[in-house]
């Protein structure tokens, strides 16, 4: 037996990014780990578990309300890269990394939203 958001490759590519995310903050200085670096952590998970949440319910409506708190999270683990960015804590390039492939999983998002409507 398995899930249903397991299925979905939003959600995988949610897991991925937040994995990613993990992977980039483990560099950050130690005094950011209950700011920023718990930050970027929780919203990056969030995507994934709004995701898996919103996939189960009762219609689509709400399946949609949890994708759209998807993309706020995501829109938060953004606005975080650019502050880490301007911090210094990682370069240019890493940062776009990030930033493309945020930009991915938004607009696979807002295309499950709006296969939905």
């Amino acid at each position: 037996m398995s899930f249903r958001f397991e299925k979905l490759q939003i959600w995988q590519d949610a897991r991925k990014f937040a994995v990613s995310i993990y992977k980039l903050t483990d560099s950050f200085p130690k005094e950011e780990k209950f700011a920023l670096v718990d930050q970027l952590r929780r919203a990056a998970v969030s995507i994934a578990l709004n995701i898996a949440e919103g996939s189960d319910r009762k219609s689509d409506k709400e399946f949609k309300r949890f994708l759209r708190t998807s993309i706020g999270s995501l829109e938060e683990v953004v606005t975080a890269l650019y502050i880490s960015l301007d911090l210094k804590y990682f370069d240019k390039n890493e940062f776009e990394k990030h930033y493309t492939e945020a930009n991915r999983l938004v607009s696979k998002i807002y295309a499950l939203v709006n296969k939905l409507n």
